[in-house]
């Protein structure tokens, strides 16, 4: 195939003309012309984009500052013979970095295998027969068989058409299922979504069949070429990404500082310098959180874990922090939060309306009149029966999700279930009744009508728009059998069809005709009653909108379907409350200003294009909100990309938008959303109840040490204890504080603003009074000991054990930086066993005699320990009174 023909504009060539562009036939290609141009073109699929690989993640792991710190200490004490030192911060390091290394090698191969779920084929010709192969083998030039229900493997010319009707909202964000024809349309500047003899990747027939000739495959598609457009796009890093790095370099530079001023004080004083070499490499490690990237990739990691179990698998670790400062959700609203399932609601039939229960496709319900459930009633078996015969939909238990599909149109599958509901099942009706012709639905009729044998006659039955199928009715099912239909029955009957409308309900009439042929089947027919249907809110979408509300969190409907549809359906979720609805031609003849200011004010957008989502979302994030944006075709990704955090679909949704966004639902669920955000909350509140504990004890550390020395005291700590500090009581306890329990009020505060970091105002003061208090608590302490006759060696071990101590409350206390440590102390499972341990482990240390000499430690006296106990404790009540004062505002007051 020439590069001519491939910039061929196929809509624009007859049939003749686009076979020969493509040299094929109406047979389909031979199987050798089909493998040569395999070879040619390729497999027909979308590139991933750029896969990270094992070794590259491993190789970012170590692109840390922190570990980097590590390194080079673990490298100098190995090279003065401290083996045990070097030992123990190897151990922290590889911790750290294997850690980091496995969640995000998970998180990548997830992805991947969610790509992989659906393995698709398609019915092609080759060798002048039918043949099903993977639609990855399809190539240019290959006849491709459509019937409804079928994924488009590729763009493609359609050859023949019958009454063929196509899906492309994932392509063009069209609503409604496309009518397709196969003349040629004599206009090359035609956008997409108007060239309606062609057909895309990606895409779905929904009804009708037809046969179509590929003109591209795999890249070279529309899907392709924006796929190649979203694979140039970089994200950019969070603000938890850059404030770690911030904390890391700070860390390192005033580690570098203390401990040359340290390590000179030391010499001076004529200590030896391997000596002090290696205590400065022990209080670089007491500064340095090296569990820093450890316990954020843990709390991440876990968190994410807990997100796949409600539904929602994020791509990149840091995008958590971003769902946790969400204050806008915009979403779509058919399948997230509708079920994308239509669903027969009321039916109006022999005079009385009924309410139908259940939503979806799971055929079951009840029947209710008045409000009181009843068993169907003659006429409304009659209608159901009828409804259904005149479909070509069918219903399938699938066991791989153990849920019902329809297969064939949406609406018929609607009929098709209410049927089922009472009793009458397709497959049965089908083999009882068999339909003998049919007059297919076309847009001009706007009705179905099919001929079935029944009872040795001929029955039609007819479906379609109300005012169609009752101008060809001149009788009526009464609750007394059929009666003459007046003019005045008839516009009874087209009053409740309005009514119906008025609630967002789709409706249909159906109708019948004994002993008749095809002919005549249309006319002088018998009205059984109107059928209303709606895409029914998702039950648990109400109450997550609710929690929204509770959370500070707005939520926005965005959706390509008609206004007085999109207000009923919010209006059932609790969506729409004082806000405005607006269309996208309202929204078009806006000004970007006029609609900054208005766009706080509207809470649904309706009739509106992938295009307008974008401009919803750049308005938004104009006004300082956090956005995240869901979206399913490939013409979502830039509103996806431009989004603060962008949701994918998993079942609907495009491989190419999964590729683009931070997150995937797999349940194409709106609660799924508002889950993940409370994870999200929940992950953040645990890195800041982290770092709070860890930097409030470094800071301790180091003022310990740094005024012990320039006090001209002898050092409070051995060098293996502060190692031992750093790696035992800081690691295990920080681990159990990144697992922590979230706060019960966690989903009733407002939503974070990450511009202001980490290190908000309680949390400073909670971490500088805590490692203060732990100075002082243990400078006093150390002093008074060796004031007291006892030895440095006792001395010392008593500091140690205080600061270990110290730790242990500080852990409790800092499980919120706003609440009190009496509030539920214990519900950290984690880190009560952590701390009983910890409390084992330093038992050993302290009293087994060969443990002494690795710890420079010193067997404890009774006294001595309630002297710690006592002292240890007394950082409770400091800290509950500083979150008391700031619950009141004082140090506002005094700043």
């Amino acid at each position: 195939m020439t590069e001519e023909v491939k910039r061929h504009d196929w809509h624009t060539l007859d049939i003749g003309q686009v076979l020969s562009g493509l040299s094929t036939r109406q047979e389909g290609l031979s199987s050798e012309e089909a493998a040569r141009r395999f070879a040619q073109h390729g497999p027909n699929e979308l590139q991933a984009g750029h896969r990270i690989s094992p070794w590259e993640i491993l190789f970012e792991q170590f692109k840390n500052v922190l570990i980097i710190i590590l390194l080079v200490a673990a490298a100098f004490a190995g090279f003065v013979g401290e083996g045990l030192d070097a030992i123990v911060i190897g151990v922290i390091v590889l911790f750290a970095v294997g850690l980091g290394f496995v969640q995000e090698y998970r998180a990548e191969r997830a992805i991947e295998a969610l790509r992989e779920m659906a393995a698709p084929t398609a019915a092609v010709m080759r060798d002048g027969e039918e043949t099903e192969i993977p639609a990855r083998e399809v190539v240019p030039g290959d006849i491709v068989l459509l019937r409804a229900g079928d994924k488009i493997p590729a763009d493609s010319r359609l050859i023949e058409a019958v009454n063929l009707q196509v899906d492309e909202a994932a392509l063009t964000g069209e609503s409604v299922p496309v009518e397709k024809f196969i003349a040629p349309i004599n206009n090359g500047e035609l956008a997409i979504a108007d060239r309606k003899n062609l057909v895309y990747a990606g895409t779905a027939a929904t009804y009708g069949r037809g046969r179509a000739v590929v003109t591209s495959t795999g890249m070279n598609t529309e899907f392709g070429k924006i796929a190649q457009l979203l694979q140039t796009v970089e994200s950019s890093r969070t603000p938890l990404q850059e404030n770690l790095d911030k904390v890391g370099k700070s860390l390192a530079r005033a580690a570098f500082v203390i401990v040359a001023l340290i390590v000179a004080i030391g010499l001076f004083r004529g200590q030896p310098l391997i000596e002090m070499m290696l205590f400065g490499i022990a209080l670089a490690v007491a500064v340095v959180p090296e569990a820093l990237p450890a316990v954020v990739t843990i709390s991440l990691a876990i968190g994410v874990q807990r997100m796949v179990k409600r539904h929602a698998l994020v791509r990149r670790l840091p995008a958590v922090e971003t769902l946790g400062s969400t204050s806008v959700i915009c979403s779509d609203k058919t399948g997230t939060l509708t079920k994308d399932e239509m669903t027969v609601r009321k039916i109006f039939t022999a005079g009385d309306v009924y309410e139908v229960s259940g939503a979806g496709y799971e055929p079951h319900g009840k029947f209710l009149l008045n409000g009181s459930e009843i068993e169907p009633s003659d006429s409304l078996r009659h209608l159901l029966r009828g409804a259904a015969l005149a479909s070509d939909a069918h219903i399938v238990h699938s066991e791989a999700d153990r849920r019902w599909h329809v297969k064939g149109d949406p609406t018929e599958g609607a009929l098709v279930v209410a049927a089922a509901k009472a009793g009458l099942k397709k497959v049965e009706l089908d083999t009882q009744f068999p339909r003998v012709e049919e007059i297919p639905f076309t847009s001009e009729t706007k009705r179905m009508t099919t001929l079935h044998k029944m009872d040795g006659r001929h029955v039609a039955y007819s479906k379609g728009a109300p005012e169609i199928v009752i101008e060809s009715c001149t009788r009526q099912l009464a609750a007394n059998g059929e009666t003459a239909m007046s003019a005045e029955a008839k516009r009874q009957v087209l009053d409740a069809a309005q009514n119906m409308a008025k609630d967002a309900l789709r409706v249909l009439a159906v109708a019948t005709r004994a002993n008749t042929g095809i002919e005549t089947a249309e006319h002088e027919m018998t009205f059984l009653g109107l059928l209303g249907m709606i895409d029914p809110p998702r039950p648990e979408a109400k109450n997550a909108i609710q929690t929204c509300e509770e959370a500070g969190i707005k939520v926005v409907m965005i959706t390509g379907d008609h206004p007085v549809t999109a207000q009923a359906v919010a209006g059932e979720l609790g969506l729409l409350k004082n806000g405005r609805v607006v269309t996208g031609a309202e929204l078009d003849a806006m000004s970007d200003e006029v609609f900054e200011r208005e766009v706080e004010k509207i809470e649904v957008y309706a009739r509106v294009s992938p295009s307008h989502k974008l401009r919803v979302v750049t308005a938004l994030q104009k006004n300082k909100h956090i956005v995240a944006m869901t979206g399913d075709g490939v013409n979502d990704a830039p509103a996806l990309k431009k989004a603060d955090i962008g949701i994918a679909m998993g079942i609907t949704g495009t491989d190419v938008t999964k590729e683009a966004s931070a997150m995937t639902l797999t349940d194409d669920n709106f609660a799924s959303i508002v889950a993940a955000v409370e994870e999200g909350r929940g992950i953040f509140g645990n890195i800041k109840k982290y770092l709070m504990y860890l930097l409030s004890s470094n800071i301790g550390e180091i003022l310990l040490m740094a005024v012990s020395s320039l006090l001209g005291m002898p050092l409070p700590l051995e060098t293996v204890q502060i190692l031992y500090i750093n790696l035992a009581t800081d690691g295990l306890p920080a681990l159990a504080l990144s697992v922590d329990p979230a706060e019960k009020d966690l989903m009733k505060r407002k939503p974070r603003n990450p511009r202001t970091g980490i290190f908000t105002r309680p949390v400073t003061i909670l971490m500088v009074i805590g490692g203060v208090w732990l100075a002082v608590i243990n400078l006093g302490l150390f002093a008074w000991a060796l004031n007291s006759g006892r030895s440095a060696e006792e001395a010392r071990t008593m500091t140690f054990v205080s600061v270990v101590i110290f730790e242990f409350f500080k852990a409790y206390n800092f499980r919120s930086d706003r609440n009190s440590v009496f509030k539920q102390p214990f519900a950290n499972k984690w880190l009560n066993l952590a701390v009983l341990w910890e409390m084992g482990l330093l038992a050993l240390i302290v009293y087994l005699p060969f443990m002494h000499a690795a710890f420079e430690t010193f067997s404890l006296p009774l006294v001595d320990l309630a002297i710690i106990a006592a002292l240890s404790l007394t950082v409770i009540p400091v800290l509950e009174t500083a979150k008391w004062m700031e619950r009141r505002g004082w140090f506002g007051k005094l700043a």
